[in-house]
């Protein structure tokens, strides 16, 4: 059995779906968006092209079609042999298709397209909207990654700006990956690694890492420092809990940053007495510097208080913006719980109590990479057009009187930039314009292929 049967990777109901359309349809054009309107109005296109790399570029083929067809329709549904042996024949087995969409990394306001699609061969003109399981799947969830990881970017910058005095230079290390443990699967944790990635560059999740390489060119897209685990320290036991602090001072303390998660029986007493007090000169005299992390408590008052308590043991100094920063031996990360309206909450502390934003990085796991649905930014595909055999386009929608929010755009669409930024008009109207909808993908061709670095540059 083939899981990766791409005549497979639809929805059941679509299998009906090309003896549904008019009889003289040619073709059908559909798009993709982020509908309505939330707290954030904007989100960061980014995903499309893993897809394309891994999925559209291979072919069907004829054992494709005697698999599909036989699992089909012991499923209880029509399975249209003609039409995947017409693609397989003429096609060779790629799907005669027009993606268009927006450049990766592009930000654009809900309710504007960034991608639209549409069958090349007339024979064809059920395929658009049968792909639409993956293919809305394949936008909507890397889309959504970083669109949240964004957001975050975008509540820690401005502190860092104002608290900073080289805020640049720390933004990209500020949010840590911790999700992979947290995520549904290793294609799920490499394609939401990658997205968080577009706008930050610390990541425990190896396979974002990799994805960003096989499918965007990127060297080395994140990096990570030495740091232990509950296991690693408990094992030494209670009694010999600075034992195992020392340890890793031994081992990594003179290598630039390491981390240490020290609440595994008391956080306070872990800070104030054993790196306050028993190991504070190995700390200092080692030259790398010391990452607590506490791992409990409150996520908000208890790294905070790790803060100030490093900040009495440790001392600190006054940046040329007047904020107090931690000796270069020590800083903290919060990792546990965090969600963006805390890390808000956490910097604001901070800054009361007269401390730089640099003191402190935060890690999210399940939070950044599962807590996530289709509905979070209401992605969504529909068809907007359908051409008839005298070539002619109708505009296909929908109106839902009891709920406007689902309505859909008429007509095949285009994307410009106007006053209020980039906003989607229909083709027909483009005026001489420029689309900025591009051609990324033509009939099993890759017609764009976007670095990872231009990415991140267009995000930024």
């Amino acid at each position: 059995m083939h899981l990766t049967n791409p005549i497979l990777n639809t929805d059941s109901y679509k299998f009906s779906h090309y003896l549904q359309y008019p009889p003289e349809t040619r073709a059908i054009s559909s798009y993709v968006e982020a509908r309505g309107h939330s707290e954030q109005p904007e989100v960061l296109f980014f995903g499309l092209q893993m897809f394309l790399k891994e999925y559209l570029s291979k072919p069907v083929t004829a054992q494709d079609i005697e698999e599909a067809e036989a699992i089909v329709t012991a499923h209880g549904l029509p399975f249209n042999r003609a039409g995947w042996t017409h693609i397989v024949e003429k096609h060779g087995g790629f799907l005669p298709l027009l993606i268009e969409a927006l450049p990766e990394g592009t930000l654009v306001r809900r309710g504007v397209p960034v991608a639209q699609v549409v069958n090349t061969d007339p024979a064809c003109y059920w395929l658009t909207s049968y792909i639409e399981t993956a293919l809305l799947r394949a936008i909507w969830y890397p889309s959504t990654v970083a669109s949240n990881s964004r957001k975050v970017r975008e509540i820690i910058r401005p502190l860092l700006e104002k608290t900073c005095d080289d805020p640049a230079s720390v933004l990209p290390f500020r949010l840590h990956d911790f999700g992979a443990r947290g995520a549904t699967s290793f294609e799920q944790a490499g394609i939401g690694g990658a997205a968080h990635l577009v706008n930050f560059m610390g990541t425990d999740t190896v396979s974002g890492v990799l994805f960003a390489r096989r499918y965007y060119g990127a060297e080395m897209a994140g990096f990570s420092i030495p740091a232990s685990e509950h296991s690693t320290m408990t094992s030494w036991g209670q009694e010999r809990e600075a034992e195992a602090y020392a340890n890793m001072i031994d081992h990594f303390g003179a290598k630039g940053l390491y981390a240490v998660v020290s609440d595994s029986y008391d956080i306070n007493n872990a800070v104030s007495e054993i790196w306050g007090k028993q190991l504070k000169e190995r700390v200092m005299a080692a030259g790398g510097t010391l990452v607590v992390r506490p791992d409990s408590g409150d996520p908000v008052e208890t790294p905070v208080q790790v803060v100030r308590q490093l900040a009495y043991h440790f001392g600190t100094h006054l940046n040329a913006k007047g904020y107090k920063v931690l000796d270069d031996s020590v800083r903290v990360i919060q990792g546990d719980g965090i969600s963006p309206a805390d890390i808000g909450l956490i910097l604001g502390r901070l800054e009361a109590f007269g401390f730089s934003a640099e003191n402190i990085a935060f890690g999210m796991g399940a939070g950044l990479l599962q807590k996530v649905n289709r509905d979070t930014y209401s992605f969504a595909m529909k068809a907007n057009a359908r051409q008839d055999d005298a070539g002619v386009w109708h505009d296909v929608y929908k109106r839902p009187a009891t709920m406007n929010l689902k309505a859909s755009k008429a007509g095949r669409q285009a994307v410009v930039d106007g006053v209020a930024g980039l906003e989607g008009v229909r083709i027909d109207q483009l005026g001489g314009r420029e689309n900025l909808l591009e051609p990324v993908w033509r009939d099993g061709r890759l017609l764009r292929d976007w670095s990872f670095d231009a990415v991140r540059a267009r995000a930024a």
